[in-house]
């Protein structure tokens, strides 16, 4: 390139120096009439690094440039662990609504030590920090939060499910986050998501189903009692309350 574009400074320009490619410009054009020294000066520097030595070369030149490199891989590996990793932080009605819950809110170290595995993808013991944390703050919205995440990566969709319900009891309002979360991917993809979503991100509480042979043997015994209570009162015999003792019990 000096020995080619040197005239013209576009060496200058390719090692990061834009001043001096600038001022190569600017010397061509002010000696361009006769014979512009530039090229002469770009002839200079292209000798200069060919007999320089590449530990030479690399310490003037690309030390800076290395530099510069790191610093630009290490913004966007910054910017990278932003977007891939979620640390809920409450809005202002939710904080209102978990202080108005837990009174005044306390400083949690196992929420920081979770939410520090968790980037760390030491998913198991995040989620043994964020348990301990929910002994100390039970209602805290952002450890539910993250709870359910890490569920959600080791694909238990019944606690991911679990805590988002929690969430919601809690005053939680940033329902978007649950649809477009990465880590709840998981959750999203189960097929009672949909049911769950309906219900405005909460579990349906199950009915607990009577067993009829329950119900049967709570009314034998109910008969048996107001038979004994009849007979106490001597409304019937003692003959009347064996038969009617046996009629029952058959029954059973």
């Amino acid at each position: 390139m000096a020995f080619v574009f040197g005239t013209f400074g576009v060496h200058k320009f390719y090692l990061g120096e834009g001043g001096k490619g600038v001022f190569y410009i600017m010397l061509f054009a002010m000696t361009s009439r006769f014979f512009p020294i530039s090229t002469i000066l770009g002839m200079i520097d292209g000798i200069r690094y060919l007999t320089m030595s590449e530990k030479e070369f690399n310490r003037k030149y690309n030390s800076a440039r290395s530099e510069r490199v790191s610093r630009r891989s290490e913004r966007r590996r910054q910017r990278r662990r932003q977007k891939e990793y979620y640390e809920y932080e409450p809005a202002p009605r939710d904080r209102r609504t978990q202080k108005r819950k837990e009174g005044r809110v306390r400083s949690n170290p196992f929420k920081k030590s979770g939410i520090k595995k968790y980037k760390d993808f030491d998913i198991e013991e995040a989620i043994i920090d964020f348990e301990k944390g929910l002994k100390l703050q039970p209602n805290d919205i952002a450890l539910h939060f993250n709870l359910a995440c890490a569920y959600s990566l080791l694909e238990n969709a019944e606690k991911a499910f679990y805590h988002i319900n929690k969430c919601m009891e809690n005053g939680f309002s940033d329902t978007n986050k649950i649809l477009t979360h990465e880590d709840l991917a998981y959750m999203r993809i189960q097929p009672e998501f949909d049911a769950f979503k309906e219900n405005g991100f909460k579990e349906e509480k199950k009915v607990k189903k009577e067993d009829p042979k329950e119900v049967t043997d709570e009314l034998l015994l109910e008969k048996l009692r107001k038979l004994v209570e009849m007979r106490r009162r001597g409304i019937v015999t003692e003959s009347d309350f064996k038969i009617e003792r046996e009629k029952i019990l058959r029954k059973a």
